[in-house]
């Protein structure tokens, strides 16, 4: 497989960056990071990583920790023994077992606008709606 227009950069675990990271083409990174990431490209983050900050990419490959929300045009995959502590929003979504996710996710592959909650089926009483009682005692 060949890959036009994009490069292939890895930050090992011995490199701890304070500040914003911005890249094109694909990031592996296993070191600390205490800033934002944004990329049009991919970002691979290793078992090691550790991330404070958000983090805004076409794709995203989740392992380490992560206190940060997560924006990805495309997909985020979570992979197991992650720790990811913010919101999360993406067209695809994949998460493995043993994964700590506390957030909010937002998946929309389609990019449909909310609409308003489905009307109750026929039937059904709305809860907070009773039926009137005339001159009952």
């Amino acid at each position: 497989m060949t890959t036009t227009g994009g490069s292939k950069n890895v930050l090992t675990s011995d490199v701890e960056i304070k500040g914003n990271l911005k890249f094109s083409g694909e990031l592996t990174f296993e070191g600390k990071l205490d800033g934002e990431v944004m990329t049009d490209g991919t970002l691979n983050l290793g078992d090691g990583a550790v991330i404070n900050g958000n983090i805004a990419a076409t794709n995203v490959i989740v392992r380490g920790k992560i206190n940060g929300n997560i924006v990805a045009k495309d997909k985020i995959d979570i992979k197991a023994k992650t720790e990811l502590f913010g919101d999360i929003r993406a067209s695809k979504l994949a998460i493995e077992e043993g994964v700590t996710f506390v957030g909010k996710t937002e998946v929309n592959p389609n990019k449909v606008a909310p609409t308003a909650p489905p009307l109750p089926r026929s039937g059904e009483m709305p809860k907070n709606a009773e039926p009137a009682k005339l001159g009952v005692r």
